[in-house]
C-alpha cells in the first residue's frame, strides 16, 4: 500500500510531505532505532534516494514501506544529482538516506544538499541515530566539547601529519576507522597524541556484538595488536590533552585585551587562537568589534 508504514502488525498512514529535500537518519545497526518521524517521511516521500538500494530495501521492508529506492552515491552523483534536483524543482519530495546513521556524516550527500541550497530548495533534517554521538556518550570521555575528524588518511605519513595537527585541540576527538587499519591507527595515535591519552574503541554500536573497550591509547594499542577478529564499523574516541579546557567567551576577551596591548590585532588573534583553540577569524573579528566599541 502506498504512503503507509507498519509497526508490528499495525499499519499507519503517512501524512503528505511538503516539497523539500529530507535528510533522514537511519539505524546504525539495530533496525528498531528508526524514529517514527523517519518512518513517516520515508513512506510519504515521492523519491527515496540512498547509497545502496539493497541496504535501504532491508529497512523499508522491515516497516512495510512500499517505496522503491533509487541510488545516489559518490560514483553516480554527477548523473543522479541533477535528476533529484529536477524532481525537487518540480515540487516533489525527496528523502535522502545513507547506508547507516545521519546523512552527510562522511558520506556523499553533502554535494546534493549544497546544490539544493544554492537552488533555493528547502532542506529539512529528520534527526536520529549517529555513530559518532553513540560512541561519544558510551566512551565515558568528556562530551562538553568534541571534534569529529572523520576518517584519517590511509598512508602512514599523511595519517601522522593529520594527527599532529589535531594533537592540541582542546576537545575529545572522534574518528571513523576500518577494522583492518585499527592497529596502525592506534600505534600512530600513541606516537602523535601521546600513549597516556584516555581513549575508547567503540565497535559495532547498537549491534549484537557491540563492544566498547576503554583505556589509554597504549593499553588499547597493546590489546588490539593481539586481535585478528576485529570486524564491523569502528569509532575511535580520544580524550582531550591533559589540562585542556576550552576557553569561555569571557576568558577569550580578557586574553585578547591583554595581547592587544603589545601586538597588532592580527597577531593578537593568532596568538589567542593558539592558546585557546578557538577560531582565529572569530577572535580577530571580536577584537575589531571590541576596539570599535571603545573608540
Amino acid at each position: 500500500m502506498p504512503n503507509t508504514y507498519q509497526i508490528g502488525a499495525k499499519p499507519f498512514d503517512a501524512r503528505p510531505l511538503d516539497p523539500a529535500l529530507y535528510l533522514v537518519a537511519t539505524p546504525i545497526g539495530n533496525l528498531a532505532d528508526i524514529t517514527l518521524r523517519g518512518l513517516e517521511t520515508l513512506a510519504a516521500a515521492d523519491i527515496v534516494a540512498c547509497e545502496d538500494t539493497r541496504v535501504t530495501r532491508v529497512l523499508l521492508s522491515r516497516y512495510g514501506i512500499a517505496s522503491r529506492p533509487v541510488a545516489y552515491h559518490e560514483h553516480n552523483a554527477e548523473r543522479a544529482g541533477p535528476v533529484l534536483l529536477a524532481a525537487l524543482a518540480d515540487g516533489r519530495s525527496v528523502a535522502l538516506v545513507s547506508d547507516a546513521g545521519t546523512p552527510l556524516i562522511s558520506d556523499p550527500g553533502f554535494r546534493l544538499v549544497e546544490q539544493a541550497v544554492a537552488a533555493g530548495i528547502r532542506v529539512i533534517p529528520i534527526p536520529g541515530a549517529s555513530a559518532p554521538l553513540a560512541a561519544l556518550v558510551a566512551s565515558g570521555l568528556p562530551s562538553d566539547s568534541f571534534f569529529f575528524a572523520g576518517f584519517l588518511p590511509q598512508k602512514d605519513k599523511a595519517r601522522g601529519d593529520r594527527l599532529a595537527r589535531l594533537r592540541d585541540v582542546p576537545a575529545t576527538l572522534l574518528f571513523f576507522e576500518s577494522p583492518r587499519r585499527l592497529k596502525k591507527t592506534l600505534r600512530a595515535c600513541c606516537v602523535q597524541l601521546g600513549p597516556d591519552r584516555p581513549a575508547a574503541v567503540c565497535r559495532e554500536m547498537t549491534k549484537r556484538f557491540e563492544e566498547v573497550r576503554r583505556g589509554t591509547l597504549a593499553e588499547l594499542a597493546e590489546h588490539f595488536a593481539g586481535r585478528d577478529d576485529v570486524k564491523g564499523e569502528v569509532v575511535l574516541v580520544v580524550g582531550p590533552p591533559a589540562g585542556a579546557v576550552a576557553a569561555t567567551a569571557e576568558e577569550a576577551e580578557h586574553l585578547l585585551r591583554a595581547l592587544a596591548c603589545d601586538l597588532p590585532p592580527a597577531k593578537a588573534a593568532t596568538e589567542a587562537a593558539k592558546r585557546t583553540g578557538l577560531s582565529r577569524k572569530a577572535l580577530y573579528q571580536r577584537l575589531l568589534a571590541m576596539k570599535a566599541g571603545e573608540g
